[in-house]
């Protein structure tokens, strides 16, 4: 059965305005009856142990997972930048073990500007290696997180060839309905699907990869996601079978305010995902 999560990015205007805090963020997913949560780094105040086991006591007397943490590293920094980089998702993976959390978001690469993109690939997947055999010894698996904007994993194709060139069951696909080139929401059309990319033939050649699911929400004033086509991408989800989770990721505060615009977008996914 697929479970509804939210991501802390999906409010991250209060994150920084300072009206709420990872508790607080964990109370309102409880108060809006979903089954869990998705942490980005960013939302941590701390990473003590103290704080770190108090926000897992606040989950489990909820009834709530953790599904994963969001780490946002870059795989194509200078080489001799990579072994901080590398060090930072190990820092996370080990934080949660710690947690019980089974899963750490991971990115690929940015290609610097003027570098060919194939010289990038030879420094990133020795990174993707060291880091997805740390995530087996502790038993996490990292999620890899389909993105554009110059990021190598702008098309199925390029999340493919990452997945079977380090060919480690410990790094497998975390799915973002609105990142693929393409997107209505990230393409640079806002709004408009670029027909140059098969951005649904990009989530279709991915899905069967995918352990969990970013349900990315650019505009839901009336009640339903204008941008995506989430009938089709429930269809395409069905299709592979996938039983996980789906987790709310909300993008369009340039026209919503967080407070009113999450609810309409968990709602709304609710007719999608039976039972939740």
């Amino acid at each position: 059965m697929m479970k509804l999560g939210c991501m802390s990015l999906s409010y991250k205007d209060q994150f920084r305005d300072g009206k709420i805090d990872l508790a607080g963020f964990i109370d309102k997913v409880y108060d809006m009856r979903l089954d869990g949560i998705d942490i980005h780094t960013r939302a941590f105040a701390s990473t003590e142990p103290a704080y770190l086991r108090d926000i897992r006591m606040r989950c489990l007397k909820r009834g709530l997972a953790i599904s994963y943490i969001g780490v946002s590293n870059n795989f194509g920094k200078p080489k001799d930048e990579l072994p901080g980089v590398v060090q930072d998702v190990k820092d996370w993976i080990d934080i949660a073990d710690f947690m019980g959390i089974p899963l750490v978001r991971v990115f690929a690469a940015w290609v610097p500007e003027g570098e060919p993109e194939e010289q990038v690939w030879e420094r990133m997947i020795p990174c993707f290696q060291e880091v997805a055999a740390y995530g087996q010894e502790k038993g996490i698996v990292l999620g890899l997180h389909n993105h554009n904007h110059g990021c190598i994993t702008g098309t199925g194709e390029e999340v493919m060839r990452i997945l079977d060139e380090v060919d480690n069951p410990y790094l497998s696909h975390i799915l973002d309905t609105g990142q693929y080139k393409g997107s209505p929401g990230s393409s640079g059309q806002r709004g408009k699907e670029d027909p140059s990319y098969n951005f649904y033939g990009s989530i279709e050649l991915t899905a069967p990869k995918a352990v969990h699911v970013r349900a990315k929400i650019y505009r839901i004033s009336t009640g339903e996601e204008a941008w995506l086509d989430y009938p089709r991408i429930f269809e395409i989800l069905k299709g592979v079978d996938y039983n996980g989770w789906v987790s709310v990721v909300y993008e369009g505060q340039d026209e919503e305010e967080e407070e009113t615009a999450v609810p309409k977008a968990i709602s709304y996914l609710r007719r999608f995902v039976p039972g939740t």
